[in-house]
């Protein structure tokens, strides 16, 4: 049989399509629109003519309703603010409370970069080899200190005893360069794939590294954040500063670790897989906040991170105001300098959406909510003197300390903490929490004047 007579012909026909139509279509529906927004124009302003006459006018009247527009508006923010962390928070509490322990066990390197911390580094590497994990080394990276640490740190170098086995502990000596360069020459020398950053004053718990490595079952999973947590607590500024960390920073990092998008892995205490920190390219030594900076960039080559609450890290607070506020000036210059150094990525969310939405939140935290915090009390204060909402305002401030009030206790209960902290929630927000964005502020305003600053450091009292 002739194969050609088994074929059939097919004759494909091309029919315009609509989008000849389409310039007819467009017209019509722009004349349409045309239409209704002028007879919606022409109601309104017959229904502004109207009611014109019965309307007095005046400037304290005026003054009065932007003063209650704006409490509405600000507290409506706060709200959305507060309870949609709080509602992230439990369902990512939910979550770990049921999330099953694994046998994963690989071998991680703890890198402690130090400088000048002869006081505390003996008691800092002693506490590292008190872990309830056997298979990891201790880096030690001396970045040029002029008080002994070399010394000290010299007596711990060797084959020393943990809880499980013998620990190797490593010395390197270099020459002062920061923080970045200091943990870069650490993980380097490292042949782990799983290492560990932390800062030389911090002394971690001992199941930190069982608790955080088993995240990294999940190959998405670049990195985990720990729980910082003050240590030198006992003061009336070093309690609200633990409060701070239990509910100001914990919360949201629980918030953000159900969407597997941590926005800053804290420098105390993170853990990386070896492969997201080599395709971020690093640490980086050209901003104040590295530990920010790397972040973003491990979340835009498209990793996850995870937060992990009984990973922890004890860090000594500043003990004086003014140490703490050259501590959030550093903080925020150097956040403000991650977010500009990342601005591309803000603009382009099909590329990475979670690496957009996450540079707009610390746009927000960084820049816009302090700025509105500020402004909001200075002008509620100008309305109760000037316009006598003295009780509004009082109920106003009372609403607000409520508020955190709820939080602190659901944050306490949930990490086990002390409850005599929910009592330092009362003067938190009126006055911790207000000097700590006019110090955002004028650190804001100095940075985009590009005031040189120093990086400082804490006088450590050991």
């Amino acid at each position: 049989m002739n194969v050609k007579s088994k074929i059939n012909r097919k004759i494909v026909e091309l029919t315009p399509s609509s989008e000849n139509n389409q310039p007819k279509d467009r017209k019509g529906r722009i004349i349409r629109r045309l239409i209704v927004s002028g007879l919606a124009s022409i109601v309104l302003i017959l229904i502004i003519i109207y009611t014109l006459p019965m309307t007095v006018l005046s400037v304290s009247s005026l003054l009065e309703y932007a003063i209650i527009v704006a409490m509405v508006v600000f507290l409506l923010i706060l709200l959305l603010r507060y309870f949609g962390i709080l509602v992230l928070a439990y369902l990512f509490l939910n979550d770990y409370t049921f999330k099953k322990d694994t046998k994963f066990n690989p071998f991680v390197s703890i890198i402690v970069p130090v400088f000048n911390e002869g006081k505390i580094i003996k008691k800092v590497i002693e506490s590292l080899l008190q872990h309830d994990y056997s298979n990891y080394e201790i880096i030690i990276v001396n970045d040029g200190s002029t008080d002994g640490t070399k010394e000290i740190a010299e007596q711990m170098v060797g084959y020393q005893n943990g809880v499980h086995n013998k620990i190797k502990v490593t010395l390197i000596n270099k020459a002062n360069s920061g923080k970045a360069n200091s943990l870069n020459a650490g993980i380097n020398h490292s042949r782990a794939e799983y290492i560990l950053c932390m800062d030389g004053d911090s002394e971690l718990s001992p199941k930190t590294i069982k608790m955080a490595i088993r995240h990294f079952v999940n190959s998405e999973v670049g990195a985990v954040a720990g729980n910082v947590k003050i240590q030198n607590r006992g003061t009336f500024l070093t309690d609200l500063q633990a409060l701070e960390y239990i509910e100001g920073l914990n919360m949201a990092r629980s918030a953000q670790s159900y969407i597997k998008l941590v926005n800053i892995i804290p420098g105390p205490i993170g853990v990386f897989r070896r492969s997201a920190i080599k395709s971020a390219g690093f640490y980086s030594s050209d901003t104040f906040a590295e530990d920010a900076d790397l972040t973003l960039k491990i979340i835009a080559k498209g990793w996850k991170i995870i937060y992990e609450p009984k990973a922890i890290a004890y860090t000594e607070a500043p003990t004086e105001l003014q140490q703490l506020l050259k501590q959030r000036y550093r903080w925020t210059r150097g956040i403000i300098q991650s977010i500009r150094k990342h601005k591309r990525q803000m603009v382009n969310p099909t590329k990475n959406f979670g690496n957009t939405f996450i540079l707009w939140s610390m746009f927000f935290e960084a820049l816009i909510w302090p700025a509105m915090d500020i402004a909001v009390n200075v002008f509620f204060i100008f309305a109760a003197l000037a316009f006598g909402f003295t009780s509004l305002i009082f109920y106003w401030w009372a609403g607000l300390a409520l508020l955190d009030l709820m939080t602190a206790i659901y944050c306490v209960a949930a990490e086990g903490e002390e409850f005599r902290l929910v009592s330092y929630s009362i003067v938190y927000r009126m006055v911790f929490i207000l000097i700590i964005d006019i110090c955002k502020a004028m650190s804001t305003v100095e940075e985009f004047l590009g005031i040189k600053m120093k990086w400082g450091k804490l006088k450590r009292v050991g």
